[in-house]
């Protein structure tokens, strides 16, 4: 349990560290939909996904995140991968008719290279999307988020939705996600100190021994929010009532310089989303030797 970092906050004193949650948060969202974008040509599509592939080791390294961490993270994956292999290259799929086939059963079934291509992007979009995540968390303490969260939605308060409760319960869950993987990993060598083996045996043995850790996991999970809620009663916690902020959050010239950039990339790969969208397709490889004749 110790590969999976998602919600493992990191202090250092970098870059990426220093800008507003608010900010972080918003350039997040527009990362995420300029990597959703799809083009018509193939190639723009996958030399995007490769500058974006780029952009985000470039972040990873200003933000100081483990790559190793991410590997392992990462090596959880395999089963996801494999049931998209069988998805898109084994299930037929009318829209790959006229492409390249990789190789032809009979006369109705074929395997194209097409359904290769689509699953190895939706894989990378996954990476992508997976490296994006972990820079926030990385970067961010989880009190942070919240008052991020609860700045986004307080235009909601006017029709009465509960935004600070929203907000704490949002904050509790990431606070909690490490402590829930460091309390999975401390019962499965406590039962593994008393047989149980995870890794071994058929499917029945490994479901029994996956029951003998969901129980346990569970019953620690409802002590702690139980003590949770006593400590804060204790501390005269009330949702409703009128709250102050200790840190209040501003704007810098960082946040500026980033907003910046993620919105300029966010307009480009739009602009090229709109050309591809009605009928201008753009072939970026093209348009690169033409501008650079010297590659």
């Amino acid at each position: 349990m110790n590969n999976v970092t998602f919600g493992r906050y990191t202090p250092y004193n970098t870059f990426t560290h220093k800008l507003d949650p608010r900010n972080k948060l918003f350039i997040l969202i527009l990362l995420i939909v300029a990597i959703f974008f799809q083009f018509h040509v193939w190639s723009t599509t996958l030399l995007l996904s490769g500058a974006f592939l780029i952009l985000f080791i470039l972040m990873m390294l200003i933000s100081r995140v483990s790559f190793l961490n991410i590997f392992k993270s990462l090596k959880s994956m395999w089963f996801l991968i494999i049931f998209l292999l069988v998805i898109y290259v084994f299930i037929p799929n009318k829209a790959y008719e006229g492409t390249p086939i990789c190789y032809q059963f009979n006369e109705h079934y074929a395997i194209y290279w097409a359904s290769f291509y689509q699953c190895g992007y939706i894989i990378l979009r996954i990476i992508l999307l997976f490296c994006l995540t972990m820079v926030l968390t990385s970067t961010t303490k989880p009190m942070d988020l919240t008052y991020a969260f609860e700045w986004y939605m307080t235009p909601l308060k006017l029709i009465r939705f509960p935004v600070h409760e929203t907000a704490m319960t949002l904050s509790i869950a990431l606070r909690f996600i490490p402590t829930l993987l460091d309390e999975t990993e401390r019962i499965m060598k406590a039962q593994e100190s008393r047989g149980v083996d995870f890794g071994r045996g058929g499917l029945g043995k490994k479901f029994k021994a996956i029951i003998s850790l969901i129980i346990p996991l569970f019953v620690s999970a409802i002590q702690r929010s139980e003590e949770l809620s006593d400590a804060m009663e204790a501390r005269g916690y009330d949702p409703r009532a009128k709250r102050t902020k200790y840190r209040k959050l501003t704007f810098g010239w960082r946040d500026a310089i980033a907003i910046l950039f993620a919105g300029a990339i966010f307009g480009g790969v739009l602009y090229l989303f709109i050309l591809d969208r009605t009928g201008t397709q753009i072939e970026l490889f093209q348009w690169i030797f033409k501008v650079n004749p010297g590659f």
